[in-house]
């Protein structure tokens, strides 16, 4: 179980991060003593004889008197007791006094420097990719979870006497993910994306794609926001490309591609130069331009240097404006974000 952490450990798919549920943190192993239908006692002890208890009542609407160790304890319901020397209770959860106030984020004095952007180099994956197959290989196995994000090459030829090449219907390309999201790149142009769910993690991209007579490369990348930690089997439960990759449109009907020779690349370049650290980020030329100037959705770094704001209250980031990816200061990474896909309801647990 994993409690405070930060980085791509924190949270599962369309996970939060926290502590797990409401059970107390059980990072030994206890002895678990029933009190009563819905009643327990979880005690840990030591061999020079000192102990603690955690008295519990699951149930959700009524209260509970328990006898342990010859004393008597109420518990309101839904709540925990601890007991530090198996004697005495101290504190319990559904006793705590909630903040009434509401925290807001103010805006710093600190000012913020130029955005400078590096662009993903999308134009030679299939040179540097080392890992070859037929079909489509799961994600986590293929990056051993090194990396939110894997790269699905292939290639395509077209004939040149294919009507939509003398003003038909484009073609279009269907791709199904089993999540989390899936970006479209052909000759190494952006052509669309599709994303999944916190109800359901799969998806499928259908759009219109920009072929031309001879070779044509594929790029799909596949990205995963985080590994699954409940769930029925859920160390089963697929992430990436799954199949099938459709070219629809063509003179001779459906072309499948599932089946066919993909190459790999695990991870972003960007994350093989190490961009995010203080030593890498000055490894590239980066370019000064405005977020809100970007037109072209594509692939790309942000940085930008601040001044630590005055005092020592804690530093938010609001990112409402951005839309999906990783956040790092000074090397460390924060954690992932996605503003725009990510509302609704959200899972709470483990991140």
């Amino acid at each position: 179980m994993e409690e405070t952490n930060f980085g791509r450990s924190a949270g599962g798919p369309f996970i939060t991060t926290s502590y797990d549920y409401d059970a107390p943190i059980d990072e030994y192993d206890p002895t678990v003593t029933s009190l009563g239908a819905y009643e327990q006692a979880h005690v840990f002890s030591s061999g020079t004889g000192t102990c603690a208890a955690f008295l519990a009542n699951y149930h959700s609407n009524s209260a509970a008197r328990v006898t342990f160790n010859n004393r008597h304890y109420d518990l309101p319901p839904w709540s925990i007791s601890i007991l530090p020397d198996c004697r005495t209770d101290v504190f319990n959860t559904a006793r705590v006094r909630f903040q009434t106030s509401l925290i807001q984020m103010l805006p710093s004095n600190s000012k913020l420097f130029s955005w400078e952007t590096y662009d993903e180099d999308v134009s030679s994956l299939e040179e540097s990719s080392k890992v070859t197959a037929s079909g489509l290989l799961e994600q986590i196995n293929a990056t051993r979870d090194t990396t939110d994000y894997l790269w699905y090459i292939t290639s395509v030829d077209i004939s040149s006497s294919e009507s939509f090449l003398r003003g038909g219907h484009k073609p279009s390309i269907s791709v199904h993910s089993a999540g989390h999201a899936v970006h479209v790149f052909i000759n190494g142009k952006f052509a669309g994306s599709a994303f999944g769910t916190s109800e359901q993690r799969s998806c499928t991209f259908n759009g219109p794609v920009n072929l031309h007579a001879g070779t044509n490369k594929i790029a799909l990348l596949s990205v995963a926001v985080g590994l699954p930690n409940v769930g029925f089997h859920f160390e089963t439960w697929k992430t990436g490309i799954t199949g099938p990759v459709l070219l629809n449109g063509l003179d001779h009907g459906q072309k499948d591609l599932t089946w066919q020779k993909w190459s790999y690349q695990v991870g972003l370049k960007g994350e093989a130069m190490n961009l995010v650290s203080p030593n890498g980020v000055s490894s590239v030329d980066w370019v000064r331009e405005s977020l809100a100037s970007q037109s072209q959705p594509q692939l790309k770094w942000h940085r930008a240097y601040f001044n630590a704001p005055d005092g020592n209250e804690a530093l938010a980031l609001d990112l409402g404006s951005m839309g999906k990816g990783q956040v790092w200061i000074n090397g460390q990474s924060i954690g992932r974000y996605w503003m725009v896909y990510a509302k609704g309801t959200m899972f709470q647990g483990p991140g």
